[in-house]
C-alpha cells in the first residue's frame, strides 16, 4: 500500500510540473511584441532624442498602451516612402506617427479613432503686415516637400496657393525660417505643431502665426487593413487613458509644441 501511495503521489507530483511547464509555454507564447513604425524626424510625434533614444508624443502613447496590456514596446524607424510595404509584410505592426487621416487613405489601413486635429497654418515675421491668407497674394511661400501643408496647397486648397507669387518646395523648416530671417520668402505654411515649436525657438516676438488656418486634418493610428483585432485592443487601452487623464498628462510633455490644445477629447 505504501509504494502505492508513493507511485500516486510521483504522478501527481510529475503531472503538477507537467501543467506548471504547460503553463509557462503558454506565458511565454502569450507574450506580445508591438512594433510601432515611425519616422524618426518627426517631432513632437517621434523623433530621437539628444541622448540617442527614440521618445515623442505618440510613441509615449505606445509605451503606456504595451505597459497596460503587458506587451513589448519596440520602436521602428522607417523610411516613410517605404511604411506600406512595412506593414503589409509584417515588419511593424502599425503606422503611429503623426499619421493624418485623408481621403485616399481612408479605405487602405484599419484606423483608429482620430486622437489628434492637426491644422495647416502660415507663419510669417510679426513686422511683415501679413495679417490673414488674403494677405499672402503675390508673396514667396515656401513649404516642405511631401508635408500635409503642400499638399493641401496642391490639392482642396489650390485657390490659396495660386494667387501665391511661387509655392516652394524646401527640404526642412530649419531651412525654410532661415529664408524667413533673411527675406528670402515672406511666410512659411506647416503643420501648427511644428510651427509652434519653431516660434518658440526662434523667438515668438519675431514670428507669429497666422489665426486662420488652411486646412486641417486628423491624425490617427494606422493598421494593416483587416487587423481589427489588433486595433480594437490598442482602441480600447487608449479609450482608458483618455479616461484616466494619462493621455492628457503625456500631451503637457509637448506642450512647446502645443499638442495639448490639439487633442481630440470626444
Amino acid at each position: 500500500m505504501k509504494k502505492i501511495g508513493i507511485l500516486v503521489g510521483v504522478l501527481v507530483l510529475a503531472l503538477a510540473l507537467v501543467a506548471g511547464v504547460s503553463a509557462d509555454e503558454s506565458a511565454a507564447n502569450d507574450d506580445t511584441t508591438l512594433i510601432v513604425g515611425f519616422d524618426a524626424e518627426f517631432p513632437p510625434y517621434g523623433y530621437k532624442a539628444e541622448n540617442g533614444s527614440y521618445t515623442g508624443f505618440d510613441l509615449e502613447l505606445a509605451q503606456e498602451v504595451c505597459k497596460r496590456n503587458n506587451w513589448t514596446f519596440k520602436a521602428q524607424p522607417i523610411d516613410w516612402d517605404a511604411k506600406d510595404s512595412e506593414l503589409s509584410s509584417g515588419t511593424i505592426d502599425c503606422i503611429w506617427n503623426g499619421f493624418s487621416i485623408t481621403d485616399d487613405r481612408k479605405d487602405k489601413y484599419t484606423w483608429s479613432k482620430p486622437y489628434i486635429d492637426n491644422k495647416q497654418v502660415v507663419v510669417v515675421k510679426s513686422d511683415s503686415g501679413i495679417n490673414s491668407l488674403a494677405d499672402l497674394k503675390d508673396k514667396q511661400v515656401e513649404t516642405q516637400k511631401d508635408s500635409s501643408a503642400l499638399s493641401a496647397l496642391q490639392g482642396d486648397n489650390k485657390t490659396i496657393a495660386d494667387t501665391f507669387k511661387n509655392l516652394v518646395q524646401i527640404a526642412d523648416y530649419n531651412t525654410a525660417f532661415n529664408d524667413l530671417a533673411s527675406g528670402a520668402c515672406d511666410a512659411v505654411a506647416m503643420d501648427y505643431n511644428t510651427a509652434k515649436y519653431q516660434v518658440k525657438e526662434h523667438g515668438a516676438d519675431t514670428y507669429k502665426i497666422l489665426d486662420e488656418n488652411i486646412t486641417s486634418e486628423d491624425y490617427g493610428i494606422g493598421f494593416k487593413l483587416g487587423n481589427d483585432d489588433l486595433k480594437d485592443k490598442v482602441q480600447a487601452t487608449l479609450d482608458e487613458m483618455q479616461k484616466d487623464g494619462t493621455i492628457a498628462k503625456i500631451a503637457q510633455n509637448y506642450a512647446d509644441y502645443g499638442v495639448p490644445e490639439s487633442l481630440i477629447t470626444e
